[in-house]
């Protein structure tokens, strides 16, 4: 079975920091792939500044083209709204039964994940790996040896960082992959 790493979000935009941990999560972990999952909408947040969901998988695929590792993925856009990460990766192991499949999040998320639905049958049935964040301390359930932190290089950057750079006119071209840099006006009229 093919070690695949759930990588869930918005990705509005996607950036160097998303790029980098999956880099770093496919060559220093077990893992053989990692998915980008965009997501049309997360409910724990809201959805005023989200950029059109084919745009943001669109600019996805564009950034991740030339790793073999990487895959674009739209799986969510064809679930009920709004989506629920144990309904996901149920969806997933049914519809990819060759795949084993392990959550990515980040410590940030790990300190809400009781807020999350049905989150003890998320820790009991699938592997989390848990990527460290800046003022985030991660306490590890004894009873769920398959969650594990990941050692992964922290870069502190934000979708939300950067389209309010783009919005106030400023250049951070290098927080982007380079091949959506063309996608910039978009990030300057989201709000």
């Amino acid at each position: 079975m093919k070690k695949t790493g759930i990588f869930s979000g918005s990705f509005n935009p996607i950036h160097i920091g998303h790029l980098a941990l999956a880099n770093w999560l496919c060559e220093y972990t077990e893992l053989e792939e990692v998915w980008f999952l965009v997501t049309p909408q997360n409910p724990l947040k809201s959805k005023n500044d989200l950029l059109d969901d084919a745009l943001r998988l669109e600019m996805v695929q564009i950034a991740i083209q030339d790793y073999p590792h990487f895959r674009a993925s739209d799986f969510e856009f064809h679930l009920p709204q709004p989506t629920y990460t144990i309904d996901t990766l149920t969806a997933l192991r049914k519809a990819y039964p060759d795949h084993h499949f392990y959550f990515i999040m980040g410590a940030d998320n790990w300190v809400s994940i009781e807020r999350w639905k049905e989150y003890r049958k998320l820790l009991e049935n699938f592997p989390v790996l848990i990527y460290p964040r800046l003022g985030y301390s991660v306490d590890l359930p004894v009873s769920h040896p398959h969650i594990q932190t990941v050692e992964a290089p922290i870069i502190e950057i934000s979708s939300t960082f950067i389209r309010q750079a783009f919005r106030e006119g400023k250049d951070v071209r290098f927080f982007l992959p380079e091949a959506i840099i063309p996608y910039s006006h978009y990030l300057t009229i989201a709000e």
